[in-house]
């Protein structure tokens, strides 16, 4: 069986960084093969955080409709998160997408808000103090 090597080295990382990649097709361009790398990582990492945060694999039912509507449900509850997470990253001008820190987040901003309501504190006063995002971050892994 042949099969084709490509070593890399972007240019855009300070450093040197190489990559071993592999192909069976021997005619196969090696910038294809880069690319065809990097697709299949971000498809992994979809998936990944897909079965973790969004319950991707958490639907019992048989049925061919309801698992189908299931992962479309997962996939969409996933894309709104990046995409939010995407313009909380433009804010703090950070170009990682964490959804666990999203999630911690998410969790933080609850946890603060049933803790405003059921003391009867307004939350106007305390959501415009310049501490409440520290809060909020409290915990959230620095992506």
């Amino acid at each position: 069986m042949n099969s084709k090597c490509l070593i890399q080295t972007p240019s855009s990382h300070k450093g040197k960084r190489k990559a071993i990649l592999f192909s069976t097709d021997t005619e196969l361009e090696a910038t294809e093969i880069v690319r065809y790398y990097r697709s299949r990582f971000q498809i992994e990492f979809l998936f990944r955080d897909a079965r973790q945060y969004t319950g991707l694999g958490d639907c019992q039912s048989p049925k061919k409709e309801a698992l189908t509507f299931h992962f479309n449900a997962s996939m969409t509850a996933l894309n709104l998160l990046k995409l939010q997470g995407r313009k909380g990253a433009e804010k703090r001008d950070d170009h990682v997408i964490s959804i666990q820190r999203l999630k911690i987040r998410k969790f933080n901003q609850y946890l603060i808000d049933r803790i405003i309501s059921l003391l009867d504190f307004q939350p106007t006063s305390i959501k415009l103090h310049p501490e409440y995002q520290r809060l909020i971050d409290y915990g959230a892994i620095a992506a």
